[in-house]
C-alpha cells in the first residue's frame, strides 16, 4: 500500500514517516509549500508538486498551520475520493482553525464548553462588559500555540485592551475564565480512543499552558468522562485524528479548543506512549479497510453489471442497471455495460436531455 503525508516537514511530522513506513510499502514526505493547484473553471483542476502530478495513493495525512487553512482544505478536497483514506475531512481544516467555528460545530452536540460571547465590534462589547463576571479571556478567532489569548480583570483593562483590538477589525471572543490554576489537558484522539494524555502548566503567572508558550507537560491519566467528551468532540469536528484541551471544572470537563495537527513530541515524552506509532497503525488498519471495502463493492457492482448486460431486454424500449458512476472532473464516463446495452458508437450523433438528478442520453 502506498501513502503520503503532507507537511511543513516539522520534527512530529518526520516522527510519524518513520512509524508509517513500518506498516505501508512506499510513505512518500510532500512539503505542503511545493504543491500548486491549478483550477480553469473549464478543465479538471490538476495538482501538481514540483511540477509534477502526484500518484495514486491509498492512504494520505495532510497537516500544517493554520496560516495553511485554506491550502489544506483544498488538497483534501481535491484528493477526497472512495479509494484514498484521509482522516481529517477537508472543512475541518477551515472550522478547526477558527475558535469561533469550533465552539458553534461542537455546540451542535451539546460537548460542555465555557461560556463564550462572539463579539462584532468593540462599541457592542464595551456595553456587554458591566454584566461579565471578571476576569475574563478575550480570544482572537485564529491562532495556535497560545496566541491571540488575553486576560482582564478589571473593566478598565477591558476597554483598553478593545480599543487596542479595534484596529484589527475583526470580530473576536469573550469568554469566561475557568479558574484551574493555569493547567489544561490535551487528549490525543486516534479514531474512537484517547490513545495518550497529558497535562499542561502556565509557567509562571502566565495563563497559556501551551507548550510553546513556555509551559511545561507531564504524565496525565485522563477520566473516563474527560475521554469521552474528547472522543466526541473530535467526531464532531470531523476528525479521526485530534488534539483535544480541555479545563478540569468541578462540573466537569469544558472544551475550550481542538488542534486538527498536533504536535508529538511533548505528548510523547509526557505520557511515555509511541503515539506516531499508534498513529501509523491505526492509518493502516482504516487503509486496509477502506480497500477491503472496495474490492467488495467493486466486485458486487461487477455482479451486478454482468447480470444485467446478460439478461434478456424482452423487447422492453430502456432498461435500469446499478452503476457507480466514474467522475472526471465535470465529466462523466460511460460503464461498459451501458455501452453494451445501449449499441451507442462514437459516430453517431445523440440527443441528451438533462434535468436535476437525471440525464438521458437518445441516438439521433
Amino acid at each position: 500500500m502506498r501513502c503520503a503525508i503532507i507537511s511543513l516537514g516539522s520534527v512530529s511530522s518526520k516522527m510519524i514517516v518513520t512509524a508509517l513506513s513500518n506498516y505501508f510499502d512506499t510513505v512518500d514526505h510532500i512539503n505542503l509549500k511545493e504543491i500548486e493547484i491549478s483550477i480553469s473553471g473549464t478543465e479538471r483542476t490538476t495538482l501538481t508538486y514540483r511540477g509534477k502530478s502526484l500518484p495514486t495513493y491509498d492512504c494520505m495525512y495532510i497537516k500544517g498551520s493554520y496560516r495553511y487553512g485554506m491550502l489544506l482544505r483544498s488538497i483534501t478536497q481535491y484528493f477526497e475520493n472512495e479509494k484514498t483514506y484521509i482522516p481529517i475531512h477537508a472543512e475541518s481544516f477551515i472550522i478547526v482553525n477558527d475558535k469561533l467555528l469550533t465552539h458553534l460545530e461542537l455546540d451542535k452536540s451539546r460537548i460542555p464548553m465555557p461560556k463564550t460571547y462572539v463579539v462584532a465590534t468593540v462599541e457592542s462589547a464595551k456595553i456587554s462588559l458591566p454584566k461579565m463576571k471578571f476576569p475574563i479571556i478575550i480570544k482572537l478567532p485564529q491562532g495556535t500555540h497560545g496566541k491571540g489569548v488575553m486576560m482582564v480583570d478589571t473593566i478598565a483593562s477591558a476597554k483598553g485592551l478593545l480599543d487596542t483590538l479595534s484596529t484589527l477589525n475583526q470580530p473576536f471572543l469573550i469568554q469566561e475564565f475557568v479558574e484551574c490554576g493555569g493547567e489544561d489537558v490535551r487528549c490525543f484522539v486516534v479514531g474512537d480512543q484517547v490513545v495518550a494524555s497529558m497535562k499542561r502548566k502556565a509557567a509562571g503567572e502566565d495563563i497559556r499552558s501551551n507548550l510553546h508558550s513556555g509551559g511545561v507537560a507531564e504524565k496525565f491519566e485522563a477520566s473516563p468522562a474527560m475521554k469521552e467528551i474528547a472522543v466526541k468532540a473530535a467526531k464532531q469536528l470531523g476528525c479521526d485524528i485530534c488534539g483535544v484541551d480541555i479545563l478540569e471544572t468541578p462540573q466537569g470537563g469544558v472544551v475550550i479548543e481542538a488542534n486538527v495537527s498536533p504536535g508529538l513530541q511533548g505528548i510523547t515524552k509526557a505520557s511515555g506512549i509511541d503515539v506516531a506509532g499508534v498513529m501509523a497503525k491505526f492509518l493502516y488498519e482504516k487503509t486496509k479497510e477502506k480497500l477491503d471495502g472496495n474490492k467488495e463493492a467493486g466486485k458486487k457492482i461487477l455482479e451486478q453489471e454482468i447480470t444485467y448486460v446478460n439478461t434478456p431486454v424482452n423487447n422492453s424500449p430502456t432498461q435500469d442497471i446499478i452503476v457507480k458512476l466514474d467522475f472526471r472532473g465535470n465529466r462523466i464516463l460511460l460503464p461498459e455495460s451501458a455501452m453494451k446495452l445501449s449499441g451507442f458508437t462514437p459516430e453517431n450523433d445523440y440527443i441528451m436531455r438533462v434535468g436535476k438528478g437525471k440525464l438521458e442520453l437518445k441516438r439521433l
